[in-house]
């Protein structure tokens, strides 16, 4: 009795292959998942590999060795054996006042009285004014690594009064340190606190507003004409280019707004700040820029809700607002706060805004309020890479550390408050 053969064809029944043309199948989509399998893991190694030159790059700025030199000794400057950085504010005031010429001096009582300056603040003016350090030369992480005796000898030769130290561009002095024209003297301080005032303003102004909105999208508008083009407007917003709202902002918060955002309307104007070009008119700026990737966000969370918990609860005979307030918003929550950290992130970088808007790019006095003129973090770093000097670009590299750290830390204290709300569910 002759064996069976197999069949190659599809069944009669279904359609379906079987026998070896099955086996074909089965080996033809193998071999197209493995092709997607090797495009999604060439992807992500070539997002692994960009993103390592980008920290391999701004760490290669923010260390390494420098030239520096002084154009008055520390040592030259003790009085009575009291090492400089021991000096009362009287003496130190004293030291300025036989170093530097008298204008300088009556300009920086105009800026700020020197009776009202802290004796930190006196300590930073005799080392900017009179040690003046200058780094007159500056090398790389990696070449201060792999070719530090070439460097030192180079040093030597080339500067001979400078002293060769190792610097990490990024420490304490530079977060405390205001903006100076001198890099060995800069810092972030300024700029830092202009950052947070903005974003804390952005938060306040843009989250309740976008969770409104797409409250009343999700769960009370009806379909018809007029909000299915307000929709339609709000998802063409998120894709506008910054610089739109930045010409927006000029336009409204600064121009037609002045009175309000220079404080004018409520006898709070900075006496510096002109022209509306303040904390508030940045904050307001980016609050319409975050705005619809809020809303469209809330919504995603809203919508993603079960219907049958809205019908368990009107069962129970809560009203509309009972249920979305007690339990549609609560369980939402959590995709919500995770829009608005992805909105958030988006604005703590934008500096086209900021820069149409009116940042200052050189500012030494902290924002104080909402009425302050101001500078940000990304402004700083976009005009300290313009610098033609070296030394410009390795705070600029230590600077985007300092933005790297305040982006995680704001997104990790916004993923712990949304793991919290996600365990009580």
């Amino acid at each position: 009795m002759n064996p069976r053969p197999a069949r190659t064809s599809r069944s009669p029944e279904g359609g379906l292959p079987e026998g070896e043309a099955l086996r074909r199948d089965i080996a033809a989509r193998h071999r197209v998942g493995k092709v997607w399998l090797l495009l999604f893991q060439a992807s992500t190694l070539v997002g692994i590999i960009a993103l390592t030159a980008l920290l391999y790059n701004v760490l290669n700025q923010s260390f390494g060795l420098v030239a520096v030199q002084n154009q008055v000794e520390p040592e030259m400057l003790t009085i009575e054996g009291v090492p400089l950085q021991d000096l009362t504010k009287e003496q130190l005031i004293a030291i300025l006042e036989d170093h530097v010429s008298k204008g300088v001096m009556r300009r920086l009582e105009s800026e700020i009285p020197f009776a009202s300056r802290s004796r930190e603040n006196v300590y930073s003016l005799v080392q900017e004014r009179v040690v003046s350090p200058e780094i007159v030369r500056s090398w790389l992480f990696v070449d201060s690594i792999f070719r530090r005796a070439e460097i030192l000898a180079e040093a030597a030769e080339e500067y001979p009064n400078a002293k060769i130290q190792f610097r990490a561009w990024v420490n304490w002095d530079f977060i405390r340190n205001s903006q100076s024209s001198t890099p060995a003297l800069a810092g972030v301080r300024t700029a830092l606190l202009g950052s947070l005032w903005m974003i804390a303003i952005t938060i306040l102004i843009a989250f309740p507003l976008g969770l409104g909105a797409a409250i009343y999208l999700e769960e009370y508008a009806s379909d018809n004409l007029l909000n299915r083009i307000i929709q339609t407007n709000i998802s063409n917003l998120a894709g506008v280019p910054s610089i739109i709202y930045g010409m927006l902002g000029l336009a409204i918060f600064v121009r037609a707004l002045e009175p309000l955002t220079s404080g004018a309307l409520f006898a709070a104007s900075d006496p510096t700040a002109a022209n509306g070009r303040t904390i508030l008119s940045a904050a307001l700026t980016l609050a319409l820029l975050v705005l619809p990737l809020i809303i469209i966000n809330a919504q995603e969370a809203i919508r993603a809700v079960p219907r049958s918990l809205r019908q368990a609860s009107y069962a129970l005979g809560a009203t509309k607002w009972q249920t979305t307030w007690h339990h549609v918003l609560p369980s939402a929550l959590p995709g919500v706060l995770t829009g608005t950290i992805l909105a958030m992130s988006r604005a703590i970088g934008e500096t086209a805004p900021l820069v149409v808007v009116g940042a200052s790019t050189f500012i030494a006095l902290d924002p104080n309020g909402p009425f302050s003129k101001f500078t940000a973090l990304p402004i700083q770093i976009y005009q300290w890479t313009a610098r033609p000097q070296d030394q410009f670009r390795n705070i600029a590299g230590a600077t985007i550390i300092v933005l790297l750290v305040l982006l995680l830390s704001l997104n990790a204290s916004a993923v712990l408050l949304r793991n919290r709300y996600s365990r009580r569910m």
